[in-house]
C-alpha cells in the first residue's frame, strides 16, 4: 500500500491530463506504450484529471495490481505542465508534497538540519 512505500521506490507523473475513465488495463497500456516504462516494475504511476482535483495511481504489487483513487473536495493538484516531456520522475517525499496541495517547484519544505558533535 502507499504507506509502506519504500524511500527508493520510483513515482513518475504522466504530464498533461488523463482520462480517468481508464481502469487498470488501461493505465497499464499508458504506462508501457506512450511512457515505454514497465508496469509491472515497483514504481508508482501518477496520473491526473484535466480539473486538476482528481488522482490515479497505478502500482503493481507482487500478483496484482493496485489502483489508488483520490479526490478533493477542494482545491486542485499542482500538477506539472511540462508539454515536452511525457513523464516526470519524482521521489516519495515529493508524491507527499503533491498529495497535501504543495508545489514540486519549491525547494524544501523546511531547511536541511545536520548534527553537529556533544562533547
Amino acid at each position: 500500500m502507499l504507506s509502506d512505500l519504500g524511500s527508493e521506490q520510483k513515482v513518475y507523473l504522466a504530464c498533461g491530463s488523463t482520462d480517468m475513465r481508464k481502469s487498470i488495463d488501461g493505465l497499464a497500456a499508458l504506462v508501457q506504450q506512450r511512457f515505454e516504462l514497465d508496469p509491472f516494475s515497483p514504481c508508482l504511476f501518477v496520473f491526473c484529471n484535466r480539473q486538476r482535483d482528481k488522482l490515479k495511481i497505478l502500482q503493481w504489487e507482487q500478483n496484482g495490481f493496485w489502483v489508488h483513487y483520490r479526490r478533493l473536495e477542494r482545491g486542485r493538484f499542482q500538477w506539472p505542465e511540462d508539454a515536452s516531456a511525457k513523464t516526470v520522475a519524482i521521489d516519495r517525499r515529493a508524491l507527499r508534497w503533491l498529495l497535501d496541495g504543495l508545489s514540486l517547484t519549491q525547494r524544501q519544505a523546511h531547511k536541511k538540519v545536520s548534527v553537529r558533535a556533544v562533547i
